[in-house]
């Protein structure tokens, strides 16, 4: 297989991996809405995702898999961290008020927003596994194709996060209304309920 198709399938399966309704995109999107701390969120979601790929080229997911006990921790980490999240998103569907209206973000909510996104992306048990499954597929394509392959992910996560953070903006219109808002966080917090229930009962 040719370098280009190499990247073209690096960056397929780098969109089939993120481009799903889960935790870190649910998040990226509110905050896209919000227009707060959308271009530290993008970069940092790129950057991780950077960081997981290219452990997984290197062969990193092996040491996932040979402690299982790892996973454990992530998963209840994880699946604790989401749930509390989706319970505050609940609240907030219940409670619109102030967090309607957020153009831009202060020094003090991007650092929270980018502690949030961090957790919301390391502490994803499925994020370990996809390293052993990524660098499975990667290496198949040998020493210099695996690099072509983990560029396409890469480019397929910036794409991917920049069109979600960034592109959220022209929905702005429709959520102009506090009932928009609370349909929005409503779904989010059945999305974080289900995710973080599914990884405590080791779904």
């Amino acid at each position: 297989m040719s370098f280009p198709a190499v990247l073209l399938a690096g960056f397929l399966t780098g969109l089939g991996l993120i481009v799903a309704i889960g935790a870190q995109n649910a998040y990226l999107l509110r905050q896209g809405l919000r227009r707060a701390a959308v271009a530290p969120l993008v970069v940092l979601c790129t950057v991780a995702d950077a960081l997981l790929a290219a452990l997984a080229v290197l062969g990193i997911g092996a040491l996932v898999t040979a402690w299982p006990g790892f996973l454990d921790v992530a998963r209840w980490g994880g699946g604790l961290f989401v749930l509390g999240y989706g319970l505050h998103a609940a609240w907030r569907a219940l409670h619109p008020g102030d967090v309607l209206v957020a153009e831009g973000a202060a020094v003090g909510s991007v650092r929270r927003s980018l502690a949030t996104m961090a957790a919301l992306t390391f502490l994803n048990p499925h994020v370990y596994l996809d390293i052993t499954l990524v660098g499975s597929i990667a290496n198949t394509h040998g020493p210099e194709g695996r690099w072509w392959f983990y560029a396409g992910m890469v480019t397929a996560s910036a794409v991917w996060f920049s069109s979600l953070g960034f592109g959220a903006r022209r929905l702005a219109p429709l959520f102009a209304r506090p009932r928009a808002w609370q349909v929005l966080d409503a779904g989010i917090a059945v999305v974080m309920g289900a995710i973080g229930l599914g990884l405590l009962l080791g779904g």
